[in-house]
């Protein structure tokens, strides 16, 4: 694919708008190279995800701390300290927590979303995260997770830009697959710029943006061909997209698996 580097400074403002979006916190804070397939504790009930909901959603941590409790793939300090830095990059962030679909299993999941907005350098940003996971309670705190898949989509302009955002949710060790980034409409002449760049776990957990040089694309989207590393874990990748009606950021973690099970849980 034909790419140009841009300006530094227009390369600089863009990338500003990435990190606002980059990692997405929503609730995940470890993933799992697989997913487990025996657990000790129950599900949380429809009561406790309520109160998760709730103290996700309130002005300061005491709720959630009380709701919370150490346990595999759950550290609350850290859920805290993400928390904190999701709401100084989007002070309205809402979250919303569901029932999910059940794994072949009989595990329930839970789906997480939150959604907020952020004026940078003059323009509105508008962020969309989500992720699935299983959660794990002892009764009344949550003890903890298990994450499924997650991603997130940052869009600036009047209204939102359609994209594709096509990245599998878990891949095998050592498979090639495709990390892609679509504007699902014609181009009609539009000149588009973007780039795409692995993330670090260390950069995720501290929502940093990887260094990342924007190019002029022939095509409409970004798209790559990667392979997964050779030892199960998980991949980051983030995406940077510029047309004329906007910018969006994207985000998406993938499962590295050892197991074709674990492929489709």
């Amino acid at each position: 694919m034909p790419c140009r580097p841009l300006s530094r400074s227009h390369s600089a403002l863009l990338l500003a708008g990435m990190m606002a979006g980059l990692g997405a916190p929503v609730l995940a804070l470890a993933t799992s190279a697989g997913v487990a397939r025996a657990q000790a504790t129950p599900p949380p009930s429809p009561v406790l995800l309520q109160a998760l909901e709730s103290a996700l959603n309130a002005r300061d941590d005491a709720a959630l701390v009380a709701l919370l409790k150490s346990g595999p793939g759950l550290d609350p300090a850290e859920l805290r300290q993400r928390r904190q830095l999701l709401r100084q990059q989007f002070p309205d962030a809402t979250w919303r927590v569901r029932a999910g679909t059940p794994l072949q299993d009989g595990r329930g999941t839970v789906n997480l979303q939150v959604s907020g907005t952020r004026v940078l350098a003059g323009s509105t940003f508008r962020l969309d995260a989500q992720q699935t996971m299983v959660l794990l309670s002892d009764g009344s705190h949550l003890a903890g997770q298990t994450l499924l898949n997650e991603s997130s989509l940052l869009r600036s302009g009047e209204k939102a830009l359609p994209v594709l955002l096509q990245i599998p949710d878990a891949v095998l060790t050592g498979q090639r697959y495709d990390v892609d980034l679509i504007v699902d409409e014609p181009l009609n002449g539009a000149l588009v710029a973007g780039g795409i760049a692995a993330v670090s776990p260390q950069q995720v957990a501290a929502m940093e943006s990887p260094p990342l040089e924007l190019g002029a694309l022939g095509g409409g989207g970004l798209f790559k061909t990667v392979r997964a590393p050779q030892t199960p874990g998980s991949q980051t990748w983030a995406m940077l997209l510029v047309h004329p009606q906007g910018v969006v950021s994207a985000t998406k973690r993938v499962r590295v698996v050892t197991d074709r099970r674990a492929l489709d849980p």
